[in-house]
């Protein structure tokens, strides 16, 4: 099939390995993928702050670069939310009201879309590690994805999962939250840490490059040697 990606504007400034990732993975799979130019932010950063008007000028922009678009995959469990849940709240009883429904219907984030659309959890991936895995609060809680991902590592020739404890916690992130509270937001984020630390794991792999980056600012600041992989970037592995 023809698979349109939506690479959130962080991952594309910062984390551009990810989306290139996922376009060797799913034409590793035989589809064709394609990458509308004209994606920006989906306007979450406004729709959480209280600044609806705002975040729909930037979320029109996405329906119509998505508009004619098969299948939609998400690199991020986060911003895929905003599409798939939030756009019903945003568009409500306004003229774009049917085309966020017909977005949310064919947007899917990266790990689901691979398990449960494609039925794949094998894509031939090795990689020699021991990692934990950490569910970004948008995918896991509104997004419901909780066994993917970790059916996919588990077929990762060479990988150790070892899950830790308390694993549902925030890393304290949360986008603008994160900037509005940030003594707030760097102490949930220790917790995180250490959670992530008592597993023993080289590495923590998630959904969401957000959490990562938060969860890495704080790793290196403490000189701590655990490093941060999308689930891509694991998946790509050979």
């Amino acid at each position: 099939m023809k698979i349109s990606l939506f690479i959130p504007c962080f991952i594309n400034q910062f984390y551009p390995q990810v989306g290139i990732h996922m376009v060797e993975i799913l034409e590793r799979l035989g589809h064709t993928v394609d990458y509308p130019e004209r994606q920006t932010c989906c306007g979450q950063p406004p729709f959480n702050s209280g600044y609806w008007d705002e975040s729909r000028t930037a979320a029109v922009n996405i329906l119509e670069a998505f508009q004619d678009s098969e299948i939609v995959v998400s690199a991020s469990g986060s911003c895929g939310a905003m599409l798939k849940v939030f756009y019903g709240d945003l568009f409500k009883d306004t003229p774009h009201e049917k085309a966020a429904k017909e977005l949310s219907a064919k947007t899917w984030e990266f790990s689901d879309f691979l398990v449960n659309k494609l039925g794949v959890t094998d894509v031939g991936a090795k990689f020699n590690a021991k990692v934990t895995f950490h569910d970004g609060c948008h995918g896991l809680r509104e997004l419901g994805i909780h066994d993917a991902p970790r059916q996919l590592l588990a077929k990762v020739q060479g990988l150790e999962l070892v899950e830790m404890q308390d694993g549902p916690i925030c890393c304290g992130f949360g986008g603008t939250f994160a900037v509005k509270y940030p003594t707030i937001s760097t102490a949930m984020g220790e917790v995180k840490s250490d959670l992530i630390l008592a597993t023993g794991a080289d590495y923590v792999v998630s959904n969401d490059s957000s959490c990562l980056m938060h969860i890495q600012g704080y790793m290196d600041r403490e000189k701590k040697k655990v490093k941060g992989l999308h689930l891509a970037e694991v998946l790509a592995q050979r």
